[in-house]
């Protein structure tokens, strides 16, 4: 009786491009549906259109998994850390380019934005609108995810140093408690955090970093799990993991429940009413299981050396789909502004259907205009990233290359 080979953990994990591509489709979704009017008149399918903003928790557990995973790889190995100004400077390379490019657009094109100050102005190419408005300007109002998510790259280094100290070695526990720090200030942020800051102030506090450090959190926690299975020291929680990561199709479906119930009115209304604090906190921690579960078959599957490709494999990793994520950053920036083109080229009225047209024709010119902004924009742009001159010699990377890990952010 021959021994099967033994399992492996795969290190690279192509499946991450094509999860970025599902929710920049996503969100791309979700405001389509909301212009066309679609998500009062369908029952349970519209609320569903509205719930598809999960989209940017989907983002922030990807960023979590694939930025922390370096600090996290070097303490166990006793390595350098990741160098933070040139990880600060990559960070830089791949998100300002292209969001310059959606901002001027908005702000040149868009009639709703000619009457905004110097001051709004300045704030939107600063990418700190929410700080100082309830909203981003017209074309850019989605642009918040994006300022939480460069909020959270400043923060991470000192997150990760927190998590993983100067000494060699990974403290499981250490990493842990600062996971549990994150999830603490985001529940509380969620039930009086933000009540207090925005007390009295014309912001949306809702929108700041602290509310969501909880998404970021789990895919901090899926790469702690990731890298002690690859060093053997997988203890009864990353096994649980491991054994629910290999059925993907068990963590979809889970992921799909909880979206219905995310769909009820226990996660708050559809539309822009403002939630109860209890109903923000249940949106959010239902948000950030399905993040999780989407994620997770994706970074946690074991698979024999010689295992055919399942249909979870094949969905993901196919040519069509990785290529979509890979310029998928280009579509979440670009998708509102050339959403505002197709409403104001076709004459269609907001709110009156038609929401399967716009839906056509903003994701098509969206695809359209982001294969030019990868090409012509953001792959220039990241040819300077060996070019920054604070890098240390010998300092360890900050992330593996797209080709051997997946994209880092949307």
């Amino acid at each position: 009786m021959t021994t099967p080979p033994p399992e492996r953990v795969v290190e690279q994990f192509p499946h991450l491009d094509a999860l970025r591509a599902v929710g920049a489709v996503a969100v791309l979704t979700t405001h389509t549906a909301f212009w066309g009017g679609e998500y009062t008149d369908n029952g349970t399918a519209g609320r569903l259109l509205a719930r598809l903003d999960v989209g940017v928790a989907l983002f922030f557990v990807l960023s979590g998994f694939l930025l922390s995973r370096a600090w996290l790889q070097a303490a166990a190995d006793s390595s350098p850390r990741p160098e933070t100004g040139h990880y600060l400077w990559k960070r830089f390379l791949r998100i300002v380019p292209v969001y310059l490019v959606a901002v001027l657009a908005a702000l040149w094109f868009i009639d709703a934005n000619a009457a905004l100050t110097t001051g709004d102005r300045a704030a939107a190419l600063l990418l700190s609108s929410s700080l100082v408005d309830p909203s981003f300007p017209a074309g850019l109002t989605h642009m918040w995810s994006l300022m939480v998510e460069v909020h959270f790259y400043l923060l991470l280094p000192l997150l990760m140093l927190l998590a993983t100290g100067r000494r060699g070695g990974l403290d499981v526990r250490r990493t842990c408690a600062v996971l549990v720090a994150m999830l603490v200030v985001s529940v509380w942020w969620h039930l009086d955090g933000a009540l207090r800051v925005g007390e009295g102030r014309s912001i949306d506090a809702g929108q700041w970093l602290p509310a969501y450090l909880g998404w970021f959190a789990v895919g901090i926690g899926l790469a702690l799990a990731q890298v002690l299975l690859v060093r053997g020291r997988a203890g009864r929680g990353t096994t649980l993991l491991v054994r629910l990561a290999a059925q993907p199709g068990v963590c979809w479906s889970a992921a799909g429940g909880l979206l219905l119930v995310a769909s009820t009115p226990v996660a708050g209304p559809v539309l822009l009413a403002a939630p109860t604090t209890g109903q923000s906190l249940t949106k959010n921690l239902l948000y950030a299981a399905v993040g999780g579960l989407l994620v997770l078959p994706a970074v946690l599957r074991q698979r024999h050396a010689d295992a055919p490709a399942t249909t979870f494999d094949r969905l993901l990793t196919n040519r069509a789909a990785r290529h979509l994520g890979l310029v998928s950053y280009g579509i979440f920036c670009l998708h509102l502004p050339l959403l505002h083109l197709v409403m104001w080229a076709t004459g269609w009225e907001l709110f009156a259907g038609r929401g399967l047209q716009i839906w056509v024709l903003t994701l098509v010119i969206s695809v359209i205009a982001a294969e030019a902004a990868y090409r012509l924009v953001e792959r220039p742009a990241l040819r300077l990233k060996t070019l920054h001159p604070l890098r240390r010699r010998g300092a360890a990377p900050a992330e593996k290359s797209t080709a051997a890990t997946g994209s880092t952010t949307r």
